[in-house]
């Protein structure tokens, strides 16, 4: 039987039930494929309407990305604003901005359901300056605020750097409206939600073969075969083959975390503030404090999702950040996979009559991601058709093993870029 990988939400998960197998022939109303965020919120959005769910995971709920991110909840899409009024338009661009606004506050309801498993829940982000530049984070505010409807607020270097310390922070950007939480444990809560609601869960049953062209529709795992009337795809980054439309879409990409042993009473005076912070470079990091003095600090994208001396790559990471730290180390550090899309958007749709997908989350965060599998919940169960504003974003090969080297040279490409924008702001 699969375990969790290790990682500090594996460590601290709430408790370790685990689901059964499915095993023999099984008939359910409505099939959602993979445990993660996308599905979770799928199944639990149809459980909450009154229909009949059962959800397969090949492995652990919340196994993949979704239980080992930063547990960052934002609004927003891996596509940037600027980007997605350029392709939409401005008022369709706002109702795609709200639609994930909502997601945001869908997972807030959620997670304050859950209780204390998720907890702290830490409201506000920081979005900390690199870059000697006033006007442009007083810009990127007041671009979010007046367009979107955001709230979000400019901190001053000088107040910035009395919260943390380091050298190479300016301005910052405060969002009042993000917050940060135990993501696996959200992930867990949403499983036994589904469960009390009359859903059914089960992992460690990857499905291995589909026939989607028939009535019912029919999933065989190893040990099993489930039939429903409809069938949602949430295996993003992990689909592996599966549905060929859907996995010819997305580029598999690794993203990385990193527990530092505990830092102690030092902590304040370097990192003076429970908030999560990010950063305004292409390629950014973005870490928080632990309640137990530990910092969780992630970043970095690329094709390789194991790749080797993770650990001394992401402490050098931090240690750019806060020299101060130079000395801190590791306790443990591990990769996760996610699933992008070349158009930077989530896929949410229906690929045949009654065969629906919800994938494509990376870089978008759990608030989007939720978002996803509640509209197609209420697609199925209510005949809302709200998923087709993201029709403009649709199956596009995304290249294969060619499309994961182009993603590649995209980040370094953000690399290069960050490092000529720190040269000349040295060199002015």
């Amino acid at each position: 039987m699969t375990d969790y990988v290790d990682s500090y939400y594996a460590r601290t998960r709430a408790d370790d039930r685990r689901r059964p197998p499915l095993e023999g022939s099984a008939t359910t109303e409505i099939a959602v494929v993979g445990g993660g965020m996308a599905g979770l919120a799928t199944a639990l959005g149809l459980a909450e309407r009154g229909r009949k769910v059962t959800l397969l995971e090949a492995r652990r709920v919340g196994w993949g990305a979704s239980g080992r991110n930063g547990g960052f909840v934002s609004a927003g899409y891996a596509l940037g604003p600027d980007d997605l009024i350029r392709k939409l338009g401005k008022p369709r661009a706002q109702e795609l901005y709200a639609l994930s606004k909502e997601g945001v506050a869908l997972v807030r309801k959620r997670a304050e359901a859950i209780g204390g498993g998720v907890a702290p829940i830490v409201d506000g982000i920081a979005g900390c300056s690199w870059f000697d530049d006033r006007a442009a984070v007083e810009r990127r505010a007041g671009f979010m605020n007046e367009t979107f409807g955001e709230r979000r607020e400019v901190w001053d270097r000088e107040k910035v750097r009395s919260i943390w310390r380091s050298p190479r922070y300016y301005d910052a950007v405060f969002n009042p409206d993000a917050f940060s939480f135990h993501s696996l444990n959200f992930s867990r809560g949403n499983a036994a939600m589904i469960e009390a609601l009359g859903g059914v869960v089960h992992e460690d049953s990857p499905v291995v073969e589909v026939d989607l062209k028939g009535e019912p529709k029919r999933l065989r795992t190893a040990r099993g075969t489930l039939t429903a009337d409809q069938v949602v795809f949430c295996c993003s980054g992990y689909i592996e083959g599966l549905v060929g439309p859907l996995s010819r879409a997305i580029l598999p990409i690794g993203t990385y975390v990193v527990l530092t042993e505990p830092v102690g009473e030092r902590l304040k005076d370097i990192v003076g503030a429970p908030n999560g912070v990010s950063d305004d470079r292409f390629a950014n990091d973005y870490y928080r404090p632990l309640p137990d003095t530990r910092l969780l600090w992630g970043g970095r994208i690329s094709r390789w999702t194991d790749p080797q001396g993770l650990v001394d790559t992401m402490m050098g990471d931090l240690r750019r950040v806060y020299p101060q730290l130079s000395d801190l180390k590791a306790a443990v550090a591990w990769p996760g996979t996610m699933g992008y899309a070349v158009h930077k958007m989530p896929q949410i749709g229906q690929l045949y009559p009654g065969v629906w997908y919800s994938q494509a989350y990376g870089g978008h965060g759990m608030a989007t991601t939720t978002l996803g599998g509640e509209l197609v919940a209420s697609a199925i169960a209510e005949g809302d058709e709200r998923y087709k504003l993201f029709a403009p974003f649709g199956l596009i090969p995304a290249g294969g093993r060619l499309g994961t080297w182009y993603a590649q040279a995209v980040y370094w490409s953000y690399q290069a870029r960050d490092a000529w924008n720190l040269w000349r702001q040295g060199a002015g």
